[in-house]
């Protein structure tokens, strides 16, 4: 059993930025991919970015150019730095990570509004 513990979101004006962490509760580097995905309010939850085995890293076409994950294993955290943020960034993120089982956190709310 692998506990997520996600922080960091918050409200934000377009342009603004907020960095989210997901704090795991073992190394990191045993998990097959950890990510971050999002869910807007009467949408589907979408991928936002991920880190795969070989330090593959996707993201998805709206967030290119924009935000950048990254792991810290020593902090056991995945973080996802947001740059640039648009209204339609708004949605709860979520991070996720991958061994045997798929594992999430329980989500954070990022509100992106004037």
């Amino acid at each position: 059993q692998v506990q997520l513990l996600e922080s960091g979101g918050g409200f934000v004006q377009p342009g603004g930025s907020l960095k989210l962490s997901c704090a795991a509760s073992r190394s990191i580097f045993s998990f097959r991919s950890m990510g971050w995905y999002r869910q807007a309010p009467g949408k589907q939850r979408e991928l936002v970015a991920v880190i795969s085995t070989g330090d593959t890293i996707n993201y998805a076409d709206s967030v290119k150019g924009r935000f950048t994950i990254s792991g810290d294993n020593a902090k056991r955290t995945v973080y996802l730095q947001m740059n640039s943020l648009k209204p339609e960034d708004t949605a709860v993120y979520y991070c996720n990570v991958k061994d045997i089982y798929n594992y999430w956190g329980q989500g954070t709310q990022v509100t992106v509004s004037s």
